[in-house]
């Protein structure tokens, strides 16, 4: 078990819960661990894997304040690993439900986006793609993720325009599958995440294979550019 990312199983659906006693933020080791979770869950072949953050915080996104004391070498290798950290997530060939447990910004959002479903706990939460605020142009990865997964124009709204959405507005748009009481989302997303799971096999793994291909050959090319010296432009 890591320190920040945890893993278990059981009945055939895997959770893996990230909390790190702060704001989850994502860090080289944060991304370590969730792609070691990650590992666990094709091995065991679960039928879905449903993704938890600590009470009020699903992610706040890549540590920022951390990066610049890195290396060089492993700034670049966090950016790099956090593209296609995202991409295997969303590539991942089994149901996967995010259970939006607090804020989800940047990263953190992009990483809910990530999942086939989204659950987000009812509050005042903010699901937040905040990098245009910042001045930070967005990566080819996170684009694609996030046009999968959040219609027009309230993907405009969100990106474009770095528009922070309430869990009940995220609803309204159709960014979101439900909206739960805290008390009852993390069951309420293993519920779903059985009836997903229920209906996937190699049928859903070939044909998500299939509808995302494409894009995350295409996205996954343009990370050695695009994330070399991001955050700091």
């Amino acid at each position: 078990m890591g320190t920040i990312v945890s893993y278990d199983s059981a009945g055939g659906i895997a959770s893996i819960r990230i909390d790190d006693g702060k704001v989850n933020a994502m860090t080289p080791a944060f991304f370590d661990e969730l792609n070691t979770a990650l590992d666990d869950a094709e091995r065991e072949r679960v039928g879905a894997v449903v993704f938890l953050g600590r009470a009020g915080f699903f992610s706040a996104g890549l540590n920022v304040k951390l990066l610049p004391t890195l290396p060089p070498a492993e700034i670049t290798r966090t950016l790099q690993i956090f593209g296609h950290t995202m991409l295997r997530v969303w590539a991942l060939p089994i149901p996967t439900v995010a259970a939006v447990t607090g804020h989800a910004v940047a990263g953190g959002l992009f990483l809910a986006l990530a999942c086939d479903a989204r659950l987000v706990a009812r509050g005042e939460f903010r699901l937040h793609a905040n990098e245009h605020a910042i001045g930070l142009p967005l990566p080819s990865f996170a684009l694609v993720i996030t046009e999968s997964a959040v219609p027009t124009p309230a993907y405009n709204e969100l990106v474009l325009h770095a528009r922070p959405f309430s869990p009940d507005e995220a609803l309204a748009r159709g960014m979101i599958n439900g909206v739960e009481v805290p008390e009852r989302l993390e069951g309420a997303a293993s519920e779903l995440a059985m009836r997903l799971g229920g209906i996937a096999g190699s049928a859903y793994a070939v044909s998500k294979r299939r509808l995302r291909a494409r894009s995350i050959e295409w996205a996954a090319a343009r990370i050695p550019e695009e994330m070399a010296g991001f955050p700091s432009r």
